[in-house]
């Protein structure tokens, strides 16, 4: 009775798998999506958690309040910092360093969304080390990562096919967005601009329950409290366009060169050993700290206090240039934390520096600054990550004014350009990648080869044989008509695929000229699969799990025709599940 229900469950997983292979398989993917997004919520609830309560517990006042530390322990915390990351990963690491949005793009990339359980625990309690000690970056990054890599992992325990993996991933992703800011559609857009870089109706719906899954268990915890505090914004008239495309302009230079800045020291960098590179930048945000504090950690504080224009010009440009180069010390040098706070710090800096300035110039307008920091915020945004879309979806739930629409888009589209087409600028994590000679590309035929698995195509009609066979076990092998013949050799290997029509010809040749009838009564005659005249396709195998994309490049890699569909079931023990031909690809990749 045991071994039936094993046998039941064990059934009712692969019908399972196989129907996520399919392009199609909403309805399971939203299940997946929803149990995705409320396990992100729980575990980056857990992060910030965790970092908060070690900040109240090394800082006076507010979990941020690195300027009430003395110089030099401004200083220490930085270094002290980089002496612990760089004591985890040298004896953890196991050559993982690059973590964060960019480390899950190359993962998409390259290894169909597979990520690690070594990479979680490196990017939980290396990014709150970074965080604690002061360094300048985010927790978004690390709870992206985060996000991706639990959903990953969720996928491989139970064995799903890689184009599912891939969903799963993009679900991780919108979901870390969403409880970072309490933004679902944000992060929605955000994973399917940046991360899958495609936006498809089967992908769409569960991302879309994973972040709002992952936001209710945030407002389920910390309240429906957004991560800035901002003011009503006074919408500025229509008059003040010409000055949102200046500002436009300022925050696609100010991206360009905020992308070469990071791309420059992380690529000059590279010949250091990691640890090296960790200590550096601990000693110069450290020196840097000891200037302006107000660069240390994540800055949320004091963004808020731009927005609601309680900042004073001199200190905003001081905060921008040493933001700027603390930053560059931190993420450049490879400290595992994020870049999306620093680049959201860095668009507030810029907005109320240009707002102010109007205010000097034209005293007459009235302009309101928080107005020109919230659009500074999602221009830079926009432009740095190459996410335009994201960025005005942003603006628009963290203000709840759908007023800010219009003046946003124009912002955010000009800086893009400016970033993008003027200074011919990628976006920041494609930067770092290539800064780490890692080249991410994509293009229309392999996005959609990537989302079906090779379960949904494969040809079932297939009967394993030996090379050798007896003229009376030919009628068994052709009683149920297959289409595919899978030839093992002497060596038990699969090498050689043939159409179970040609054997039907052959037995036919064979009863035309007399000799079957005369084979089948003597027992010592054999038919030899190989050595018979008959169209033979040379053969690979392919793991169940794989996309049609990797299905493709292992054709091609060494110029076949044909795959069988494998998986290993119990140790020892292989299950053939079908045979997948390239035509089969082109047309599964023209139908869709």
């Amino acid at each position: 009775m045991k071994q039936d229900s094993l046998k039941l469950v064990h059934n009712q997983l692969e019908n399972f798998r196989l129907h996520l292979s399919r392009p199609d398989a909403l309805i399971p993917l939203a299940f997946l999506g929803v149990f995705t997004g409320l396990l992100t919520g729980g575990i980056i609830v857990l992060f910030r958690i965790l970092v908060e309560e070690i900040q109240s517990g090394l800082l006076t006042g507010s979990s941020e309040n690195y300027e009430a530390l003395s110089v030099e322990m401004r200083f220490l915390y930085p270094v002290i910092g980089s002496v612990i990351i760089a004591f985890v990963f040298h004896f953890f690491a196991n050559g993982i360093h690059v973590l964060g949005v960019a480390r899950v793009m190359e993962r998409m990339a390259f290894h169909q969304g597979y990520m690690t359980l070594r990479g979680f625990f490196l990017q939980f309690f290396g990014a709150a080390a970074a965080i604690v000690s002061g360094h300048s970056v985010g927790r978004e990054g690390p709870n992206v990562f985060l996000g991706a890599s639990s959903s990953s992992l969720v996928g491989q325990f139970l064995g799903l096919p890689n184009n599912s993996i891939r969903t799963l991933v993009g679900c991780g992703t919108a979901a870390g967005i969403a409880a970072s800011f309490d933004t679902p559609l944000a992060g929605v857009i955000f994973a399917l601009e940046v991360v899958m870089m495609e936006y498809t109706l089967v992908s769409f719906m569960p991302i879309i329950l994973a972040a709002g899954s992952a936001t209710s268990i945030s407002i389920l915890v910390f309240g429906n409290q957004a991560a800035f505090v901002i003011p009503e914004i006074k919408q500025g008239s229509l008059i003040e366009i010409p000055l949102v495309i200046i500002l436009g302009l300022l925050a696609g230079t100010l991206s360009a060169f905020f992308i070469e800045l990071l791309k420059s020291v992380a690529h000059r960098s590279r010949k250091l050993g990691f640890s090296t590179k960790l200590m550096l930048s601990g000693v110069l945000v450290g020196l840097i700290a000891t200037i302006e504090p107000g660069v240390m950690g994540i800055g949320y504080d004091t963004v808020s206090q731009t927005l609601a224009g309680g900042m004073l010009l001199n200190a905003l440009f001081v905060l921008l240039i040493f933001k700027l180069l603390a930053t560059a010390a931190s993420i450049g040098l490879g400290i595992p934390g994020g870049v999306i706070g620093p680049v959201l710090f860095l668009g507030t800096c810029l907005g109320g520096i240009f707002g102010l300035l109007i205010r000097l110039v034209f005293p007459d307008l009235q302009v309101d600054t928080g107005f020109y920091s919230l659009l500074g915020m999602g221009a830079v945004m926009g432009a740095s990550l190459q996410a335009p879309l994201a960025a005005l979806t942003a603006m628009m739930e963290l203000t709840h004014s759908p007023q800010i629409i219009m003046p946003g888009m124009i912002a955010i589209v000009i800086a893009n350009l400016t970033a993008s087409e003027v200074f011919r600028k990628k976006s920041l994590f494609l930067s770092m990648l290539e800064a780490n000679d890692v080249n991410v590309y994509t293009n229309p035929i392999s996005q959609t080869l990537r989302r079906i698995g090779v379960g949904s195509v494969m040809n079932k009609s297939v009967v394993q044989v030996e090379q050798q066979i007896r003229p009376e076990q030919i009628e068994q092998i052709l009683a149920d008509n297959p289409e595919w013949l899978l030839i093992a050799d002497n060596e038990n290997q699969y090498k050689q695929l043939m159409p179970a029509i040609e054997l039907v010809k052959y037995m036919e040749q064979q009863r035309e000229e007399g000799l079957m009838a005369e084979n089948e009564n003597n027992s010592d005659e054999w038919v030899d699969l190989l050595e018979i005249p008959a169209r033979r396709i040379e053969i690979a195998s392919i793991h169940l799990q794989a996309t049609l994309e990797e299905a493709l490049n292992e054709l091609d890699k060494d110029d076949l025709d044909a795959l069988y569909v494998k998986r290993i079931n119990t140790p020892g023990i292989v299950h053939i599940y079908g045979v997948l031909t390239r035509e089969q690809i082109e047309s599964a990749y023209q139908f869709k």
